[in-house]
Formats: C-alpha cells, structure tokens, sequence
C-alpha cells in the first residue's frame, strides 16, 4: 500500500508482551536446536518470543529479527529455534541477466533511464508455491519451488532531467516469477533463476499491492487505487476526491502514448497460473468488480472472495463465484454496516447486510470495455447539487457527487464503477483505509484490517460512527451458511460474513502530545507495544497465529507482528528499515516438512524521520540500500534455514 496523507484512529488495549530482552530457561527438550528440522510430526502449539524495538542506528535501519520460536510438540517435547531473516533477492540485483523488479513496456522493452533499466522500489504480494512437476536446478539435493512476487510501484524519481519528487503511479508496475530450490535437510531458499512475467496481453499491471495464493495454487494480485473514468473522459473531478494517480504518464511510459491506455482496463484482480516449465498465464477477472482492491482472498469454498477498498470512503466487497477454483463468473455484493455497538470506542461492532449489486462474467465485463464503454454512458453526474430529485447523492473515494443511473445500465455500473453503484443501492461506503484481508478456516472466521480509523468511520454521521483511532484495528468477521441479502434472496455460499467486530488486543493507539508521550518528540506517535497502522494481514492455520505487518507513518520503524488466536498472545517478530513498509507476507504451513513465513519491505527513508539517530540512520540507509533503491524480498526463518512445518 502507498502511505498516503490521511488519518484513521481507534481505542487501545494491549498488554503482555513477551519480548526478546527478557530471559528464557530451556529444558533439555527447550532447547535452541540448529540441525535439519524438516518433518518433525504433529504440532500442539507454537509461541513466538518477541523482539525489542530497533535501538542502535545500526538496527534502526536493517531488516531483522530476534525472536524466537517455541515449537511443542503433540509427543510432548519442545524446541525453541532463533529466528532469522533471509534475504532471498533484491531489488537492482541481477538475476539471469534481468534485473529483480526491472519495469517493461507494452512490447516487454525495458524501460530506462540514465541509469540503465528502471526497477521497482516497492516490491509487495508474494506468492510461493509448489508446482507439480516443476524440477529443482539440483533436485539431488533440492525440492523445486515457485516464488511470484508483484512490485508495487516505483516512487523514487528516475535519473532523468528535471525528475519529479515521487512517481507513484506515473509507471507501468510488474510481477516476477522466481525459480527456488528448497534444501532437502535445511529447508533453505535460494533463486536459481529470474524471469519478468509479462502483462503486454492484458493492457499493462497498475499498481499492485498485496496478493493471495488461491486454494487451487495460483497467485491472485490486486490493483489498487483505481483510476477515475470521470476524469480520464474530461469531466471535472468531485469535491473531495482522493484520485491521484496519473494514468496518462502510465500510458505514454507503457504505450508510448498518453492517450491510449482505458481507466477500465484497471483496477482488477490479476490472476497468473505458473506451469511445470516455469511458463506463466495471466488473465484479468472484471468479474469481481473494480475499486482500489487491496488484495482478494479466497473462502475454502473455493467460491466466496473478500476484498478490502483502500482509501477514504470505500466499501467492502464481497464475490461469489458460480463455479468453485473459477472466478471468472459469478455475484458481486457490496457490505452494509449496521452498527450494534453503542458508542465504537473499542473499534465498533456490527451486523454485516449484503446489497446484491449484480452478476456477470468477465467475458461479458470485457466487451463493453472493448467497445469503448465510458463513464458517461453508465452515469449522468454533477458534482453540485442539481435540484431534481432523480440524482442521488453519494460519498466514495471519488468525492461526494449526484449521480443518476443511465437506463439498462446496471451491469456496467455494478462491475465497472463498483463503489460509485455500491453508495447508489445503499452500501456502506464508508469505510477509512481497509487493507489486508485472511481467513481462519477451523474458526470460519475472516480478519480485515482498518490502516486508520477516521474519515467517514468516525464522522459521526451515516453508517458507521466509531471513536477515531489513528493507530487502526484489526476486525474479525463472523461466516456463515443460509445468509439472505438485502432483498431476501438466499446468497450461494456457507461463507457469508453476518457480523463484524475489532479485536481489542490488536486496536492501536496514538498519542501525539509530549506531556503525555515523550515519545512523540521524536515521531513516535504509536506505542512500540501495539500495532500501529496495520496493513499486510495472514493467518497461519497450523500456527493458530494472525500475522500483521505494518505500514505507518507514526512510528520511526514498521514492524510484523504475531498474535496467537488461543494464548491472545502478541510479539513483535521483524523490524523493516526507518520509513519503509512491510509487506509481502505469506504463512506457509508445510513444503515439503518446512514452513515460512515471507516478508518484503519497501520505499526505506520515506519522508524522512524526527528521530535523534536519523542523520546516521540516512546515511546507513543509502549505504546499506543503494540510495534507498533496493528493497529486500525474503523470509523468516531459523538461523540455518527453514521454520519447522506446522503439520
């Protein structure tokens, strides 16, 4: 996710923290173990043992842990294993003669500067899997595995004349495909090789953010921050509209052209299926609707997809396919909050409703798109009141406009302007900054996390009405078969979301006032202690472990975070770079007798710090990251490789 300038909030409560400065006494079965570890039976539980806060420069400015995990097996015996972050590959290293986040044009022509090939500073989504049939370069000694990562977007300027301060968005963004040989006795990760995977068939990739990997082994991708067809067509922007983007520098470094790329070509869920010969295929689902999808994460129905919508004033939506491991049919539904707690000081609670907004398939999606299709044949608009009773008027990310529906319109509307036709029927679109989203199967539940409570949550007004809480919350969602929707039709799936509420020991909290946070003179708003900010959010089933990685401008370093679900246990796990965002994480139960737990970070530096170390923690930060252009994509596991597999 880009950080982007607006606030969010909720109420704080967190206590418990074991962290890694307090001492640990091991039993002869508690012990630190560095040996081969694949294959070691039936877990009863894991505990992570946290780190302390960055201290030292040094620290301040790396990617690392100190923790620790304990591992108690069903037998009854322990294993406590320090962890380590492993570095797989980096931004600006060349790998089979590609550079690792290397940017390409519609004709897959690198894109340059005067540097050379421009490359990512924003790698995110990660993807590993196995692939039946795919061969390790040395399967003597190694297991084949597949590692797809999508790159975010560049942020830095390029080496041109005259560069702009930030490019989000200005650039085409890109997936990689990395070949992984597994360590037989270690579980180990090395890259033996590197290709981009190509998105010139399907009109480029926009910035895409975090990713899931469905339940039938494919990466599923996202693209964030929809651009608006209002304006793209020349209507001017609304009041209030948070569109940023900047489609046509897109389009004229992708097709050469300012013109020519279709803001409806954008804003969907990219799906890419890796073959045995480390041949990719990737298609775009219209089907799921279109708005700044922040990933999508698949039900074990195979069927059921929830998907977050970053920004201020958005939605949350849910898709249910026709047909399971296929997502190229199906109902789209847009949530309706309809609050059950009184005041919302502890992060709210509610009643989920579905509005049913239509079903259609990405064929049917793509046509109209092809055929030109523009925002005004869907919608008449004004951005001021009109006076006549026919327009109604609505508030979403695009700004708070009076919108009338053009007659048989429905389809277009409901798949191609999701959010705007969403506020039209009645959804909540009020949701602030609404991130990752993860499923615990056993429990049927789902997790969504709120970056920052604010905006139209904490407005007082409309749907939601919660106390604002800059730190952000984590939500948890009820799921349920038999569930009717708005209009009493019985929705087709046994993972409907009927109710929403935070879970306190993960609601944030932020002080900004140095009577009361010393803490706070020096940028660090948000407590070490609590999540702040969340953004990245997975679920590890064998673990019984949430993971949250953070993305926050209110305190100097970003962190990941593991909460166990039955202990209510939280520990900080990872540090990322001052500034930088984690991102990219995966919960890997069990490859082959090794679990993982994949972690990326981007953009360190960012908008620079208060902290009293940060003169020398900018000069680690460019001498240990190339000017703040590499960024790492890796995993956490044990000193000599791989965590042991949560069977």
């Amino acid at each position: 996710m880009k950080l982007k300038p607006v606030v969010i909030a909720v109420s704080c409560a967190l206590s418990g923290l074991a962290m890694a400065g307090q001492s640990h006494h091991h039993s002869d079965d508690d012990r630190h173990d560095h040996r081969s570890h694949g294959h070691r039976g039936a877990v009863k539980s894991v505990e992570f043992i946290g780190m302390d806060a960055p201290a030292t420069p040094q620290e301040k400015a790396d990617v690392y842990t100190d923790a620790q995990l304990k591992v108690t097996y069903r037998n009854g015996r322990s294993k406590t294993f320090d962890l380590k972050y492993h570095q797989l590959m980096a931004t600006t290293d060349v790998i089979s003669g590609q550079p690792v986040g290397g940017l390409y044009d519609v004709n897959d022509t690198p894109i340059t500067d005067a540097s050379g090939q421009v490359t990512s500073d924003a790698p995110d989504g990660n993807s590993l899997m196995q692939v039946p049939g795919m061969r390790a370069a040395d399967p003597r000694k190694n297991n084949p595995l597949a590692l797809v990562t999508q790159y975010e977007y560049r942020g830095l300027p390029l080496d041109i004349p005259a560069p702009e301060s930030d490019y989000w968005s200005k650039l085409p963004a890109t997936m990689s495909l990395a070949m992984i040989d597994q360590d037989k006795r270690t579980g180990a990760l090395e890259v033996t090789d590197y290709d981009n995977i190509s998105f010139a068939d399907v009109n480029g990739l926009w910035i895409p953010c975090a990713a899931s990997l469905s339940p039938w082994n494919t990466h599923l991708g996202s693209e964030e921050y929809e651009p608006d067809a209002k304006t793209r067509e020349g209507i001017a922007a609304a009041s209030g509209s948070q569109d940023g983007t900047d489609i046509d520098s897109f389009s004229s470094y992708f097709f050469g052209d300012a013109a020519t790329a279709n803001p409806y070509h954008y804003g969907l869920v990219p799906e890419i299926r890796v073959k045995r010969n480390g041949d990719t295929a990737v298609e775009k689902h219209y089907a799921l609707g279109r708005f700044a999808r922040e990933l999508a994460d698949v039900q074990p129905d195979g069927r059921t997809v929830y998907m977050g919508d970053d920004g201020a004033y958005t939605g949350l939506f849910m898709f249910v396919a026709d047909k399971a491991k296929d997502l190229s049919e199906g109902t789209l539904y847009a949530g309706k909050w309809m609050q059950t707690s009184p005041d919302g000081t502890d992060g709210g609670a509610a009643n989920l409703e579905w509005v049913k907004l239509g079903h259609a398939s990405d064929a049917e999606i793509q046509v109209m798109v092809d055929d030109g299709i523009r925002f005004s044949d869907i919608f008449e608009v004004s951005n001021t009141d009109p006076g006549d009773a026919s327009y109604a008027e609505v508030r979403t990310y695009m700004g708070t406009e009076w919108l009338r529906l053009k007659p048989g319109m429905e389809k277009a509307a409901a798949f191609l302007e999701t959010r705007r036709y969403a506020a039209l029927l009645g959804a909540t679109t009020e949701f602030n900054k609404m991130e990752g989203v993860t499923h615990n199967a056993e429990d049927k539940k789902a997790y969504i996390v709120i970056s920052r409570v604010e905006n139209g949550m904490s407005d007082a007004d409309g749907d939601i009405r919660v106390a604002k809480n800059k730190g952000g919350a984590v939500y948890e969602l009820d799921l349920k078969g038999r569930v009717r929707d708005a209009k009493g039709d019985r929705i087709r799936s046994d993972y409907v979301a009927t109710s929403i509420e935070s879970v306190p020991e993960l609601l944030g909290s932020y002080d900004n006032n140095t009577a009361t946070n010393p803490d706070a003179a020096f940028g660090n708003y948000c407590p070490q202690d609590k999540v702040c900010d969340g953004d990245n959010l997975k679920y590890s089933a064998g673990m019984r472990t949430l993971f949250i990685g953070e993305d926050t401008g209110y305190r100097n370093n970003n962190y990941v975070w593991a909460f166990n679900l039955d202990t209510r246990k939280l520990s900080r796990i990872l540090s990322v770079p001052m500034g930088a965002e984690a991102t990219g994480l995966q919960a890997v139960d069990d490859y082959n007798g090794f679990a993982y737990i994949m972690g990326n970070f981007q953009h360190p530096g960012e908008n620079g710090s208060k902290d009293p170390d940060w003169t020398e923690v900018s000069q680690l930060l460019d001498q240990n990251w190339d000017n703040r252009l590499k960024t790492t994509i890796g995993y956490i596991g044990t000193q000599n490789g791989a965590l042991p597999a949560m069977k």
